[in-house]
């Protein structure tokens, strides 16, 4: 008898769909977040934090163990179809934020989904991306108010982003999408 798969076939589609939608504005956001580094390099932590959307609507409209790390490869699958260069880029970003994002719903063990434990997650992601970029984007270059703004924009970024995808998801909950998966 061949084994049960982890997720029903709606789960599998539910999370294809939020990966090619919000695959496809990552896509997008990474075309911008070129212009924006270059023109206005305070801004690109507001841009960077779209990469939280997919496991933020997943995790909100399935409310189960795996969702947010399966919808993040799916959505950086499609990111790096428009932009091949990037097959990496986009794939080490979803190990690190569906994992940060998975990570942090295992400590309480998929049964808490209240709105805080989202906000925790999308604000140790952008201190883990911020550290990053402020080594590769050689952030010391700014006046110390430019490094603050800098900083606090990369955590307030995957916040907003975060409560988008809460809207979404809460949305697509209320109109039924997950009822049979």
């Amino acid at each position: 008898m061949a084994q049960r798969s982890r997720f029903s076939t709606s789960t599998l589609l539910i999370c294809a769909a939020i990966g090619v939608a919000t695959g496809a504005l990552q896509a997008g956001a990474g075309a911008l977040g070129g212009v924006v580094s270059a023109a206005v390099p305070l801004l690109y932590g507001l841009v960077l934090g779209i990469h939280v959307l997919p496991g933020v609507i997943a995790q909100e409209l399935l409310r189960r163990p795996w969702v947010a790390l399966l919808t993040h490869l799916i959505a950086a699958l499609v990111g790096a179809a428009f932009v091949p260069v990037w097959i990496p880029r986009y794939i080490g970003t979803a190990l690190l934020i569906g994992g940060l994002q998975e990570g942090i719903a295992a400590l309480g063990r998929y049964r808490k989904w209240e709105p805080w434990r989202f906000f925790l997650s999308a604000i140790i992601i952008g201190a883990v991306i911020a550290a990053a970029i402020w080594f590769a984007a050689d952030v010391s270059r700014f006046p110390v108010w430019g490094q603050i703004v800098y900083v606090a924009l990369f955590l307030l970024g995957p916040v907003l982003w975060t409560a988008a995808g809460l809207g979404i998801g809460a949305g697509l909950r209320r109109a039924g999408v997950a009822r049979r998966a």
